[in-house]
């Protein structure tokens, strides 16, 4: 009898026990099902103990964790989806997603990485990966893989001047490509090419000047092109050509002064553009915008905030406000005749 109870209190200990352990969770996280989120500002290293193998989803955003290994990703093989976010990485190892062969979504904003090591993400099949507001002054070619599986790829808020054309090579199936608010100047020629399935390209808040008219010619699926926030003087008349998909493209506040005619060519109903805060010059170059805007209303964003800077006389008029006789009147302006005089 002493014996069954024994075996009895015995077979409910390992029964609570296992119960307990299956419900684990690490301190300063909370767990549900395959997810854990640790949000706590006193975590300060990765939550190992609790944490339970048959994790799918782990979030630790706005703690101090410093650190993060191989060793530590290692004991969840069925992780899918990564976020660190805003936390106080300044490094990662080169094996870092080793022994995470499922993992697809790596989130790293807001954390202080500056210079990562080659092969850094060629180890797991990875489809979305975001450096967002980071410190990355430099990237690598060398952190991907050749033909990487990646679709979408963010490195906005950074401090890049520039980015490698074989960077770009080595991710033929991006879909989604932001660059947006680093100090970029220019695009490497023919930087885009292998990027066919590229659908949504953010280029804003750089410092470029100037695009070749060959810039998109081979992304043709592009549906929206963000290009605001340059300082971009003048566009290739040819640069949309080809261009069938797009949807959106935003060119508001540059330096452009005209569009070229033929530049936004016969669009669709669904075709939005942006085109404020440009110092566009009211003489007859600008006619063919004038015209354009005057046919496609519906297309045009804050259609009454595109406004002339020049010349004086016609300084805050709605570009799409000028008349023939106006626009005339500005070409006599500025004829050469009468400049001379």
């Amino acid at each position: 009898m002493k014996l069954l109870l024994l075996l009895t209190f015995t077979a409910l200990a390992e029964l609570r026990y296992q119960k307990r352990g299956s419900h684990s969770c690490p301190d300063l996280c909370s767990c549900r099902g395959g997810v854990v989120e640790c949000s706590q500002i006193s975590l300060t290293h990765f939550p190992t103990d609790g944490l339970s193998p048959n994790t799918t989803r782990l979030s630790i955003q706005s703690t101090k964790l410093s650190t993060v290994t191989a060793s530590h990703l290692s004991t969840l093989p069925l992780l899918n989806y990564l976020q660190l976010y805003h936390n106080n990485l300044t490094s990662l190892p080169s094996d870092l997603l080793r022994g995470v062969l499922y993992l697809s979504t790596l989130d790293l904003t807001g954390n202080r990485l500056n210079h990562l090591p080659q092969n850094v993400f060629s180890h797991a099949f990875l489809h979305s990966l975001v450096l967002k507001n980071n410190q990355i002054e430099k990237v690598d070619a060398e952190w991907f893989s050749v033909n990487s599986s990646l679709t979408w790829l963010d490195l906005s808020g950074n401090r890049l001047t520039g980015v490698p054309s074989a960077l770009l090579q080595r991710l033929p199936n991006i879909q989604n490509l932001d660059l947006s608010h680093n100090s970029l100047q220019e695009l490497q020629l023919n930087a885009l090419e292998n990027l066919h399935h590229l659908e949504t390209l953010n280029l804003a808040g750089n410092k470029l000047t100037s695009l070749k008219p060959t810039t998109f010619t081979q992304n043709l699926k592009l549906s929206q092109l963000f290009l605001q926030e340059n300082q971009l003087r003048d566009l290739p008349a040819t640069l949309l050509q080809g261009l069938q998909n797009l949807e959106m493209l935003l060119l508001n506040q540059n330096q452009l002064q005209y569009l070229p005619s033929g530049f936004l060519g016969e669009t669709r109903s669904s075709f939005q553009v942006i085109l404020t805060g440009n110092p566009w010059v009211c003489d007859e170059k600008i006619e063919f915008m004038k015209k354009w805007l005057t046919a496609h209303p519906q297309n045009v964003f804050f259609l009454d905030e595109v406004i002339c800077a020049e010349p004086e006389g016609l300084k805050g008029r709605q570009v799409v406000s000028l008349s023939d006789s106006e626009l005339g009147r500005t070409k006599s302006l500025y004829s050469p005749t009468l400049m001379s005089l």
